[in-house]
């Protein structure tokens, strides 16, 4: 009796083996490639990460400069199956890689410096400034692709009316991060309402309050643009503000300096998102 109770236990022990033998070079549940990138024959998904906003540092393929990229987050980690193992050359692997981004638009940097391993990648698509790179490991039987697609952080936290009195109080003027709008436009975007019906709360709570709505952008681009640009958001939140939340007209002026009044370096992506901004001044 002992001795079959002990057969089944080795029987099941070998079976349970044999099962998470074959699983070995299956995707792990959940993972599957990323839409622009397919896999090369024999690589299975052995894990995977998502973020909604991350950094990474990648090689421009155009400047060959080091940049940290900012936005929507992927990682794929690959490995060979058994059998596999001696099939690619990491130059077949990299050429692969720097191919398919090129042959939609992209461009490749296969002989990055810092990283000799890794295939540096960049498009331009639907208007999304996409980067990846595939570092390779192991002599090429594993890699990991790690994409960004660029975009700046939506603010999750919005300065409630309490927080722009006191600023106006102490400093004059505060600046505001939750008023959104699309790339080159003036139109106040939906999920700005947040920020806009905290204006109107702060001007319900002091009606002798009278305001500047103030625009200002980053350095880039065509400085009589930026100008323009700012001024017309600002007309526009002060439009919004009068229509819909019903301040009268007379307590607020619309005014756009451009990029004329920086409060961060615009040397950087995190310091020209700093600088495009509306700010509240007391008048």
């Amino acid at each position: 009796m002992k001795n079959t109770a002990a057969i089944i236990g080795l029987a099941t022990i070998i079976i349970l083996a044999s099962c998470q033998l074959g699983l070995a070079d299956t995707d792990k549940p959940g993972c599957k490639d990323h839409p622009l990138f397919s896999r090369m024959e024999g690589f299975y998904i052995g894990s995977c990460d998502q973020r909604d906003f991350a950094a990474e540092r990648f090689i421009d393929p155009e400047t060959k400069k080091e940049v940290t990229v900012e936005g929507r987050y992927y990682e794929i980690s690959y490995r060979l199956k058994k059998g596999y193992e001696k099939k690619y050359s990491w130059l077949q692997i990299s050429r692969n890689y720097a191919n398919a981004i090129k042959k939609i638009g992209g461009s490749a940097y296969e002989n990055d410096p810092i990283s000799p391993d890794t295939t540096s990648m960049k498009l331009l698509k639907d208007g999304k400034e996409i980067w990846a790179a595939f570092r390779q490991r192991y002599a090429g039987i594993a890699g990991k692709l790690c994409v960004i697609e660029k975009e700046a952080m939506k603010q999750e936290i919005v300065a409630n009316a309490k927080f722009m009195a006191e600023g106006l109080q102490t400093s004059g003027h505060v600046a505001l991060y939750g008023i959104y709008f699309d790339f080159n436009k003036a139109d106040v975007k939906p999920e700005s309402e947040p920020a806009l019906r905290e204006i109107a709360r702060l001007l319900q709570d002091d009606t002798k309050l009278h305001l500047y709505v103030v625009g200002h952008t980053d350095n880039v681009g065509n400085y009589e643009y930026n100008v323009k640009l700012s001024q017309a958001r600002a007309e526009a939140i002060v439009k919004t503000l009068v229509n819909k939340h019903k301040i009268a007209a007379s307590r607020l002026k619309a005014g756009g300096v451009g990029p004329l009044a920086p409060v961060s370096s615009n040397d950087t992506e995190e310091g020209r998102a700093k600088n495009r901004r509306v700010e509240l001044v007391k008048q």
